[in-house]
């Protein structure tokens, strides 16, 4: 997937500045593709020149201007072709599990910090996944949506985000207990 693609569909939910993008990338699509400011801008720019999405500017009095995007038929058609295509697996590339796969033979204090510190980043996000799940579906209760609610995609994605930290906040809390255990055994 190219960060193109990822640009695309966050536009879908309305238009955006480039700023505005940020701020929904760190909230709603970080859980799956992370980008930073300057490379969303830069994005933008070339999608707009490729007539993916279109920009107006936006003449502002007390602010300096700005320029809203939104998604062009063609960028639609660009996200169909994307849907079709066949999508590689997953992996996951994360330093700390190199570390966690190294420990028993290196020093386990500082792997066990840093497995209490994601922990708690984990926990963080997924109180900022809840409230946001609560903001997509308003007053439904989560059956109602999925069955009935607009935009659908940016719920499941949230959803997935937020069962990624999770999972991810359960095995850190579970191997720091782990690596705790052998280290008190090993220090009798």
């Amino acid at each position: 997937m190219a960060l193109r693609h990822a640009v695309l569909a966050a536009l879908l939910d309305g238009e955006y500045s480039g700023y505005q993008l940020a701020k929904a990338f760190d909230v709603g699509v970080a859980n799956f593709w992370h980008a930073l400011p300057q490379q969303l801008y830069s994005e933008l720019a070339k999608l707009e020149r490729e007539g993916l999405v279109a920009g107006r500017q936006v003449v502002q009095e007390t602010r300096p201007n700005k320029r809203l995007f939104t998604v062009t038929e063609a960028g639609t058609a660009e996200l169909e072709r994307f849907a079709s295509a066949p999508c590689k697996p997953s992996y996951i590339r994360d330093d700390l599990m190199v570390k966690v796969q190294a420990a028993g033979t290196i020093g386990m204090t500082a792997v066990i910090t840093q497995l209490d510190e994601r922990a708690a980043v984990a926990t963080a996000k997924i109180e900022i996944f809840d409230k946001l799940l609560r903001r997509i579906r308003g007053d439904l209760d989560e059956d109602d949506f999925l069955l009935h609610g607009d935009r659908i995609g940016p719920y499941l994605t949230c959803l997935r985000g937020r069962r990624f930290e999770q999972e991810h906040h359960d095995w850190c809390v579970r191997t720091a207990s782990v690596l705790r255990a052998r280290e008190n055994a090993h220090a009798r």
